[in-house]
């Protein structure tokens, strides 16, 4: 019997327990998935002294880029993206970080192409965003990062007005604003502007429809929540465990 789980804070949303935990029931699997919900990552040399049998662990807000430090080492795709949400303990006892974000996100994105233009806006600037900017880049996307804070090669909520909206034409939410409990919150975006060209697509999948989304919805654009994304994931985090 082996051991996983997910290191986050703040997760007790996480569709990942429920999604493991029916996988291993209905393969008749002794496998166990958990919570490690922490407060920081100096938490992280506890919950594997204390769980000697873990194998595998996902990672999620806020510690994907913040985890690096404390592997072993990285693979080449994780390195690129910059953050890390899938951890194998190898057999040697080694640590090694893999991104299984970017393959979930392109499969997921997969079904709303194509898109009236390859260009879009990622709001936020945290590690899922890493991994979304990675895809689009690979896809040949122009795109531009959205932050609450002035940055280089970033715009800011307060100057996106009507013009960069009709020349971006996927918005990709990769804040936690919305998740549950809550459900009220959403990008500072001029929704008014979207149109039926637009596609968004929300990393949250709880709610199933965001604030975010239902704005989207109501000016005819197409919309995505982030669910078939973590169950594509979760699939490209269990083969490289059993790798």
């Amino acid at each position: 019997m082996a051991k996983y789980g997910l290191i986050g804070k703040d997760i007790a949303y996480s569709f990942s327990k429920t999604f493991f935990t029916i996988k291993f029931e209905n393969e008749k699997r002794k496998d166990t998935y958990h919570n490690f919900d922490i407060e920081c990552l100096d938490k992280l040399c506890d919950i594997i002294k204390n769980n000697p049998d873990l194998k595998g662990l996902n990672i999620t807000i806020p510690y994907k880029e913040e985890i690096i430090p404390h592997l072993d080492t990285i693979n080449k795709e994780a390195q690129e993206i910059g953050a890390v949400n899938t951890i194998k303990f190898h057999r040697d006892g080694r640590l090694i970080g893999y991104n299984t974000d970017n393959y979930g996100f392109a499969k997921a994105l997969a079904n709303l192409l194509p898109i009236h233009e390859k260009t879009a806006l990622i709001l936020g600037t945290g590690g899922a965003s890493k991994a979304v900017r990675y895809v689009l880049e690979a896809m040949g996307f122009n795109y531009k990062f959205v932050s609450r804070i002035k940055k280089e090669n970033c715009l800011s909520y307060q100057e996106l007005n009507r013009q960069i909206i009709s020349q971006h034409f996927l918005i990709v939410n990769c804040t936690p604003l919305g998740t549950f409990p809550n459900v009220h919150d959403c990008p500072n975006i001029p929704y008014q502007y979207l149109t039926s060209n637009h596609v968004l697509f929300d990393l949250i999948y709880n709610p199933k429809q965001t604030e975010f989304l239902k704005r989207g919805f109501a000016k005819g654009a197409k919309i995505e929540n982030g669910l078939k994304m973590l169950e594509y994931q979760a699939k490209k985090s269990w083969k490289i465990w059993k790798s």
